[in-house]
């Protein structure tokens, strides 16, 4: 798994490639914690590169989606691919996660 952060318009932006699991799981928990406690209020996850996510990757979504959401932060997915995007509709996480198909897009509305 490969993790750039980049910073737009007062957004953080996580651009995930590769497979979410194991150590690249470990990885972004404490690259999300880290900018959490540092007063990070807006998180882009850009999935656009990404092939597979875990269980433990959409934990690391709810945990910050829970901390975001008690200090009025957003937290946003983009260019998520369509086998993944199943799975986010499987269990729910389109309810939670506002999802756009371009980076561009989520910048605009978040």
């Amino acid at each position: 798994m490969a993790l750039n952060q980049i910073e737009e318009g007062g957004v953080v932006i996580l651009a995930v490639d590769g497979n979410l699991d194991g150590e690249g799981t470990n990885a972004l928990e404490e690259k999300v914690l880290a900018l959490l406690d540092n007063g990070v209020t807006s998180l882009l996850f850009d999935f656009s590169g990404l092939d597979y996510i875990n269980s433990s990757g959409l934990r690391i979504l709810v945990l910050a989606y829970q901390r975001l959401k008690k200090n009025s932060g957003t937290v946003a997915i983009c260019g998520v691919k369509d086998y993944i995007q199943e799975v986010f509709e499987v269990s729910g996480y389109d309810k939670i996660f506002p999802l756009y198909t371009t980076r561009a897009d989520a910048l605009g509305a978040v």
